[in-house]
């Protein structure tokens, strides 16, 4: 098992070690101004109407995240927009397990899974992105967790730490050296999506006011400590210029 495979799924369980590290002083970066240029890219994750009120698994608050990132679009030369986009029967499902409950966990081919209610479903208005959201220039849209054996948190690779997204070769092949994160949760998709873009060799930012956590089991004062410790920027969408 690799090391980046083994903190994510300690990620998921909320475990003690990563609590440790929200503990242990080690200091969240600081935002400063920053002007994207065209080497700068804006990941918009999973800002579906799954993640907001009414949703099949809706993070708190989760709409709140649709006018700030409306902003903060025109402001990037390169968007780049995610959807969660499982099959019916999705491995990552309780349903898809007699006796298995939403938030309990179940063992995978590549480790440990946090089960989820069904939620985003390929096709249905659950998967659909936000309805206010405007992302005019967007070149590209990525659907991860399409395949049905495997989870998908990270714009860049699936659960299983191997199979990519092919985003980060879309990227370089662009010339695009830097991304700012947002979107929904922070504590999963968001910050996956970051520590992914840092092991791909990418700058990395986290535009906290952008996105919006789950906080299972303390997983976002967690998230937050492994992404510091990566490398990873927290900012704000002040910090951001024209």
């Amino acid at each position: 098992m690799t090391e980046s495979l083994t903190q994510r799924r300690t990620l998921l369980a909320g475990s003690a070690s990563f609590l440790l590290l929200g503990t242990a002083g080690i200091p969240l970066y600081a935002g400063a101004a920053t002007k994207p240029g065209a080497k700068s890219a804006l990941i918009v994750v999973d800002v579906q109407n799954c993640f907001v009120s009414g949703g099949t698994l809706p993070v708190k608050d989760g709409e709140q995240v649709v006018p700030v990132i409306n902003k903060l679009a025109p402001l990037f030369a390169n968007v780049v927009v995610t959807q969660d986009w499982h099959t019916a029967g999705h491995a990552s499902f309780a349903s898809s397990y007699a006796g298995k409950k939403p938030f309990e966990m179940t063992k995978l081919g590549y480790g440990m899974q946090v089960l989820w209610p069904d939620h985003c479903v390929q096709g249905t208005g659950d998967a659909a992105l936000h309805k206010d959201l405007a992302l005019p220039t967007a070149q590209l849209v990525i659907r991860k967790g399409f395949r049905k054996d495997t989870d998908s948190y990270s714009a860049f690779t699936e659960a299983d730490g191997k199979t990519t997204t092919g985003l980060a070769g879309y990227l370089k092949a662009r010339a695009i050296d830097e991304v700012y994160v947002c979107g929904l949760a922070t504590d999963f998709c968001v910050a996956w999506t970051a520590l992914d873009a840092r092991k791909a060799g990418f700058k990395a930012s986290v535009i906290e006011d952008a996105c919006r956590g789950i906080d299972l089991n303390g997983s976002l004062r967690a998230a937050w400590a492994n992404m510091a410790k990566a490398g990873v920027k927290r900012i704000q969408s002040s910090d951001i210029s024209a």
